[in-house]
């Protein structure tokens, strides 16, 4: 399986945004103006959410290099980051710190635009010592030059590596063969591996041994070394979706990091994704380990077939 045997925590390597928030009837559609709610700002940005999902996991000390101006919307994430228990390694940048613009509708779906700002001068030379760690997780909101550079750095050293291919785009084979474990949603496989086959005959095609995809209110299906692992979403009420997908990652290298097999580790990304689901925001809607715990506690076992049969994989799978 996927056990790692060195010990250690995980470095989250990746953005942090401010995401001004704002809710509507619905998304807007291109060239629809609309009337929305009151304008709240939340700590946010992928790496951001992720290092803090990962640190409310339990389990694993979590460091975070990133890279923030010097501004309000910089203080407000160190204290949120700060305030997980995260680590921190800086780069301060002349530029305005990370924002996102974030539309959530009234079914709890999101539309998010990004404007990068400071994330875009973290740099290759900024990766701090790696001895204390035995993961390292990225994400494409950063320069890809530092992202392929940090990936290589860290399979020389023997880290694992945990890369969340989103935003959407084709990446390079000499990326993907750094990478031990590739998470993806339907968008990011298809810019991957193009939109032919079945979910299941697209995970193959990545070339990475270990790719999870998450299929929002369906669940998440894992390709593993030729057989395939399926989980069932939680069945929740939606409130705001933001940072769903994140939480997922953080919590799954968390748990793989602290020792836990891969399936136990999706069981509990899916369970904390289903929960931050249900609350307002980003990072303030993460659980903690307890939360998660007493949530899986209460959840009724879902029927993973429909979910086996929508990846392609056949009703017999688990």
């Amino acid at each position: 399986m996927i056990r790692s045997d060195r010990p250690g925590g995980v470095l989250v390597a990746g953005s942090a945004n401010a995401d001004f928030v704002v809710r509507a009837r619905h998304v807007p559609a291109p060239g629809e103006t609309l009337l929305g709610g009151d304008l709240s700002v939340f700590p946010g940005g992928k790496g951001a959410n992720q290092a803090v999902a990962a640190a409310r996991a339990g389990g694993a000390q979590t460091a975070m290099v990133v890279a923030l101006g010097e501004d309000d919307q910089a203080r407000l994430l160190i204290r949120s980051l700060e305030g997980a228990g995260v680590e921190l390694h800086i780069r301060r940048s002349a530029r305005s710190t990370g924002a996102a613009l974030i539309t959530v509708s009234d079914e709890g779906e999101n539309a998010i635009t990004v404007a990068p700002g400071a994330n875009a001068d973290l740099r290759p030379e900024d990766l701090p010592p790696l001895d204390a760690i035995a993961w390292l997780a990225m994400q494409l909101e950063t320069p890809l030059e530092t992202v392929l550079v940090y990936a290589r750095s860290a399979q020389v050293q023997g880290v694992r590596v945990l890369l969340n291919a989103a935003p959407a785009r084709a990446l390079p084979d000499a990326l993907l063969r750094a990478v031990d474990v590739l998470v993806v949603n339907e968008e990011e496989l298809t810019a991957l591996v193009g939109e032919h086959g079945s979910i299941a005959e697209r995970l193959a095609r990545t070339g990475v041994a270990i790719t999870v995809a998450t299929l929002g209110s369906r669940g998440a299906v894992a390709l593993v070394d030729g057989d395939y692992l399926v989980q069932p979403a939680f069945a929740v009420t939606p409130v705001d979706t933001t940072a769903a997908g994140d939480t997922f990652c953080g919590v799954l290298v968390a748990d793989l990091a602290a020792g836990e097999a891969l399936g136990a580790a999706l069981r509990r990304a899916a369970a904390a994704a289903a929960l931050v689901t249900t609350r307002a925001g980003a990072q303030s809607s993460i659980p903690t380990r307890a939360e998660v715990v007493a949530f899986m506690a209460e959840a009724q076992p879902a029927d993973h077939r429909p979910l086996a049969l929508y990846c392609g994989i056949g009703a017999t799978a688990g």
